[in-house]
């Protein structure tokens, strides 16, 4: 169950390893990219059904990470472009959009249900079908409008989440598989890279010695979960083991400083409170990268200068309010 990390050689021969090389190991497959063995799971028939359950998890998955309220039925579709179209305050458009957006998957994932459900009667539907037009054009329409939409967490929103669908009805199967193993190492990539931050400033400050072994426990957890589908049978021990992680990191307790550090600190004492609250907003962003399997660019940057400031001048300082585009 242990991701293999940042293994630039094949583990069999030790020569340099093609991103996309697959090796087994330890009986089981796995892939590499961006310096990392992911695991691979078996892919379905391209079919329409396959394609119509695969957008259906990714338009759940995109509910799941995204702002509240966005999940609105296909069905309202013409009243949610309405409600967008007759809005003028930016704020609430912005919103409206959003719901627009989701309206639209929503539609999507109805016209696909219908187009299988004739394919079962023996009906040929083509990739040049009036619905199959339609529905296209209607996950493009989403994927436009969720440029501008949040993550749950009120952090900067995900562009991938809102390409996933129209990627997987546009694209073979298989194609879309391999995308996403991509994706998941450089997810875990940027899971290392936020670890390495916490260690590297945190690890200055005498208080907080003792922290990298729960910080690089959460990391290896959170890597594992992000290569791990929620259908595989190890979901119950890998879900446990990452949480529990989580939760150790979360409940840190720093040493209080001996009479030497506490002298040498009086011209730049680190805040225990402002660190503490650094470290769990790093747990956080790792939880919100590791359940979505994508990077979130811009809050890793940030989180990494907040560590590095807080290192150098004991303060940690106040994070950016989220604007949208």
């Amino acid at each position: 169950m242990n991701t293999l990390r940042k293994l630039d050689l094949d583990p069999e021969n030790g020569n340099a390893v093609p991103e996309g090389t697959r090796c087994v190991i330890d009986g089981q497959e796995r892939v590499f990219y961006d310096g990392y063995w992911i695991k691979t799971y078996p892919v379905p028939a391209d079919t329409l059904i396959a394609k119509k359950r695969l957008i259906e998890a990714l338009t759940r998955r995109l509910f799941n990470h995204t702002e509240h309220g966005l999940n609105i039925p296909g069905t309202r579709l013409g009243e949610a472009r309405q409600a967008y179209l007759a809005e003028t305050d930016p704020a609430r458009r912005r919103v409206k959009g959003a719901m627009l957006a989701g309206a639209l998957f929503n539609r999507a994932t109805d016209i696909f249900t219908k187009l299988v459900e004739l394919q079962y009667e023996g009906v040929e539907i083509g990739s040049d079908d009036a619905l199959m037009n339609e529905c296209g054009q209607c996950l493009m329409e989403a994927m436009e409008l969720g440029r501008r939409v949040l993550h749950r967490s009120g952090e900067e929103g995900i562009d991938e989440l809102w390409g996933e669908p129209f990627r997987a009805f546009s694209i073979p199967v298989e194609d879309f598989y391999e995308s996403r193993y991509i994706k998941i190492g450089q997810t875990m990539r940027d899971i290392d890279r936020i670890a390495d931050a916490m260690v590297k400033s945190f690890g200055r400050i005498p208080v907080f010695q003792g922290v990298e072994g729960p910080v690089r426990d959460f990391a290896e957890a959170a890597k594992i979960k992000a290569e791990t589908l929620r259908t595989d049978p190890d979901i119950f021990d890998v879900w446990a083991l990452f949480v529990t992680a989580g939760e150790r990191l979360a409940n840190f307790v720093p040493r209080p400083p001996s009479g030497t550090q506490k002298k040498s600190q009086k011209a730049r004492a680190h805040s225990i409170s402002a660190g503490l609250q650094l470290i769990h907003n790093g747990r956080d962003l790792v939880f919100y990268i590791a359940r979505a399997r994508t990077p979130m660019t811009r809050s890793t940057r940030e989180y990494i200068e907040r560590c590095e400031i807080y290192a150098a001048t004991g303060k940690v300082p106040l994070m950016p309010i989220p604007l949208p585009a």
